[in-house]
């Protein structure tokens, strides 16, 4: 079987979309655009889009207005330090994006995005409940995730 390829249903907008994300991300390329065939109301427009994102394979489907992105569905960027959460923010806000809580926004497209430093998880499930408690509190007072932060709500109380 091959690995799965992921969809992501535009107005007009998914050659435009995945030229800006293969800017953003490592390992990443447009492979293919097809236009609407003639006799069709979208004749010569783009269709479809293939492209990858850091080794993963997608679609931009061109498919008309009838569906919007939401938070339901969002694309985890894992980042190994600050530099990187800094660098995936503001680009993928770039444009008109909007952050949000936690580590989420969308970008300018209205896909929901988390930017989540590694260290997070292992914050989190720490067998210390307290230090979880901390770091969950930091971490609901924050937009753009902050490591420095984070290691300093989960360092013990004095």
């Amino acid at each position: 079987m091959d690995a799965f390829t992921t969809c992501l249903w535009f107005d007009t907008q998914g050659e435009e979309a995945a030229k800006f994300y293969t800017s953003i991300f490592p390992n990443s390329n447009v492979d293919k655009v097809t236009p609407y065939p003639g006799g069709t109301e979208r004749a010569g427009q783009t269709m479809t889009v293939d492209f990858v994102l850091n080794g993963s394979k997608f679609v931009a489907l061109n498919g008309g207005p009838e569906f919007r992105f939401n938070e339901s569905i969002s694309f985890q960027v894992p980042c190994q330090d600050q530099a990187d959460v800094d660098h995936y923010w503001t680009a993928l806000t770039e444009g008109g994006g909007e952050e949000s809580m936690c580590g989420w926004l969308k970008d300018k497209f209205g896909v929901s995005w988390q930017v989540v430093p590694t260290q997070l998880e292992k914050m989190l499930s720490s067998l210390d409940s307290a230090q979880s408690e901390r770091v969950t509190q930091a971490l609901f007072q924050m937009k753009k995730i902050v490591i420095a932060d984070l290691e300093a709500a989960a360092a013990p109380s004095r």
